[in-house]
């Protein structure tokens, strides 16, 4: 999901330490869908209660949100709000893939075949396990935030007002959306899953920082959103054989899309439109960035009361967020 500009960005190291004291937004939607397609059975199944509901976001949620508070990292979980009309082919395309992957999982399964990938890319999330999300990420104490559309979009708005010092992602839609510094595989263990495998390898955290990729390249971030474009993003399928390096390439030599297209027999549709989304997104400033006081009895009525957590590490994580609570209100106590 999103563009790849893998090839053309350079990311510098850091360690989680690095992010101590430090607000990182996070794209609330992406973050779900990976704890729910990695977090699995062997057999591809994702964790359940008793009731037969998925578990395995808020077993993600819970766990890795807890280590990086303790680690001094503070979270604001964003969430997408209406998709743009453009989107509608690319949502219908991920539905289709995620059905033909569902009955190769089920297909697999039947006749005791590994599965795993097929179960990892049938992960959907629906509106239940966004709730479920939103009503965990409340109770923790941290903040939440309604987007009018795209997250990213809306993440990348908080940094540059300076309202978080990062946004976290593993793509590259946030720096097109104007995000300062973009922190890629946040997280604490070192290991990623690497999609719809069941292999796993050595990561550590990088950031990405826009001024000085774009002054780097020698190109504007409008410039940047049109090489996005022609190699294909959320809102678009790109040009055909055109990769970051072609596409750098072409508008270092051209100047800007309109010249690139006008010279090609191949179009993209709504071109005018996907770069003003990225340049000029629908936002909103109807948040508040602050961690409030952990609803400690909330988290473990729902955790292990109703979906069947085990008490003993819930209320150990549950205290742990407490005790990271604490320290920063006797911080602030300290300053006034």
């Amino acid at each position: 999901m999103g563009v790849d500009l893998g090839d053309l960005l350079e990311r510098r190291r850091i360690e989680i330490k690095d992010l101590s004291g430090r607000w990182v937004a996070v794209d609330a939607f992406n973050t779900l869908y990976q704890f729910l397609s990695i977090i699995r059975q062997k057999d591809g199944t994702p964790l359940m209660d008793r009731q037969g509901r998925v578990t395995s976001h808020l077993s993600g949620l819970l766990y890795r949100t807890a280590n990086l508070l303790e680690a001094g990292v503070k979270l604001a979980f964003v969430f997408d709000g209406e998709p743009p009309s453009f989107k509608a082919d690319t949502l219908a395309e991920r539905s289709e893939c995620r059905e033909k992957a569902e009955a190769a999982w089920q297909e697999a399964v039947a006749v005791g075949r590994e599965g795993f990938k097929y179960a990892q890319a049938a992960s959907r999330i629906n509106s239940e396990i966004l709730e479920d999300g939103r009503r965990l990420i409340l109770s923790l104490g941290l903040p939440v935030i309604s987007a009018p559309s795209e997250g990213e979009a809306q993440a990348a708005y908080m940094a540059r007002k300076g309202d978080v010092n990062h946004v976290a992602s593993q793509d590259y839609d946030s720096l097109l959306f104007g995000a300062p510094q973009v922190v890629r595989n946040l997280a604490i263990t070192g290991k990623r899953k690497l999609p719809r495998k069941n292999i796993y390898v050595e990561v550590e955290p990088e950031v990405i920082r826009l001024e000085e990729e774009l002054e780097r390249l020698g190109i504007s971030r409008r410039q940047l959103v049109e090489i996005g474009i022609m190699c294909g993003t959320d809102f678009n399928a790109g040009l055909d054989r055109i990769g970051p390096k072609t596409a750098l390439k072409l508008i270092r030599e051209k100047g800007d899309l309109e010249t690139i297209l006008a010279g090609r027999e191949e179009k993209i549709d709504n071109f005018e439109e996907i770069r003003e989304l990225f340049l000029h997104p629908p936002v909103t400033d109807d948040y508040e960035i602050k961690m409030k006081k952990p609803r400690t009895e909330e988290v473990i009525s729902f955790l292990v009361e109703e979906r069947d957590f085990d008490r003993e590490r819930v209320e150990k994580t549950a205290k742990k967020i407490e005790e990271v609570y604490r320290r920063g209100q006797s911080t602030l106590d300290r300053w006034f």
